[in-house]
């Protein structure tokens, strides 16, 4: 058997020992850039049952894939309880931030302050709570619903009755859409809420609602303002039936496409656009940024604008 001298065994040693250096020192650079460890994003959203609420997620997911890192999606299904469940659920998995599309102002605010206590940021979508966030990604509701009310009360002279269907009671956005619409109320006195009530955002529930209106009021309403295009375009189907809708203006919020379609043929008078795809964007883009402890803002408004028959091709796809 031939034996290695001194030398060589020496020399076969320290190079051994550089590799081993080199690679402990390739991969603590690794996980101190943050490259070897995915940034995970938990979601928790108001309802995957509401088309806008849908279409701000799709965005949100297409994002997360852009950037490389994980977004664990939940529905909350409307429930504030279960939301602040959800959020408890992430604060365990110990992911690196969450975006919360709040269900109500004051139920979903725990989840604010446990994720706070965790040190994990949290970023709330499209809706508001009254604990204060790490930061607001939405819309100002009370401008929206302005647009809407002073659509109608330009198109009525004024004058005339309004009813108006609300969303979920609660959350911010119902909250302040009816703020936004009583302030435009408040310019016209002799335009009334003839009467209001919950649609819970739902064509369906609010389909019902406005046949039970027919049923109460006739002909002497003037028009409709729906906090949401479910709920608007709900009412537009029951005045259909019902012969009525010649001469009832309907305006809902959100320019879903099927509002879209439904201005283009003539059946909804308008509705006022909200960016899904830049709220969505941009929760994403925050969340990142505050996992990273990089500078983010604490307050993103994307603005509202009035969809007619008039400049309808600019919002159609």
């Amino acid at each position: 058997m031939r034996r290695l001298s001194l030398p060589v065994i020496t020399s076969a040693l320290s190079l051994f020992l550089l590799l081993a250096s080199c690679n402990q020192s390739s991969t603590s650079e690794t996980s101190q850039d943050g490259e070897g460890k995915k940034l995970v994003v938990g979601a928790t959203m108001l309802s995957m049952q509401n088309e806008f609420i849908v279409n701000v997620h799709d965005e949100m997911d297409k994002e997360a894939q852009k950037a490389g890192i994980e977004l664990i999606t939940v529905d909350a299904e409307r429930s504030a309880l279960k939301q602040v469940e959800q959020v408890e659920s992430f604060i365990a998995q110990k992911v690196d931030a969450i975006i919360m599309n709040p269900c109500e102002v004051e139920a979903s605010s725990p989840a604010v302050a446990k994720a706070l206590a965790a040190k994990i940021p949290i970023i709330n979508v499209n809706s508001e709570t009254s604990s204060k966030p790490s930061a607001f990604v939405g819309s100002d509701d009370v401008e929206s619903a302005r647009i809407a009310m002073k659509f109608i009360a330009d198109k009525l002279g004024g004058k005339g009755n309004v009813v108006m269907m609300h969303g979920y009671m609660g959350q911010a956005a119902q909250i302040k859409r009816e703020q936004g619409a009583r302030e435009i109320l408040k310019q016209y006195p002799n335009l009334k809420l003839l009467a209001h009530q919950t649609g819970e955002w739902d064509r369906a529930k609010s389909m019902s609602l406005m046949e039970n209106w027919i049923q109460s009021y006739g002909s002497q309403i003037n028009a409709v303002f729906a906090h949401n295009d479910e709920m608007g375009l709900g009412a537009v189907k029951a005045l259909t039936d019902a012969g009525l809708k010649d001469k009832v203006i309907v305006v809902s919020i959100d320019a879903i496409p099927d509002a879209l379609q439904a201005v283009k043929k003539g059946s909804l008078d308008a509705t006022v656009f909200q960016n899904a795809e830049q709220q969505g964007a941009k929760a994403i883009e925050t969340a990142i940024k505050a996992a990273k402890r990089q500078q983010f803002d604490k307050e993103t408004l994307v603005p509202f604008q009035l969809v007619t028959k008039d400049n309808l091709s600019k919002f159609l796809k």
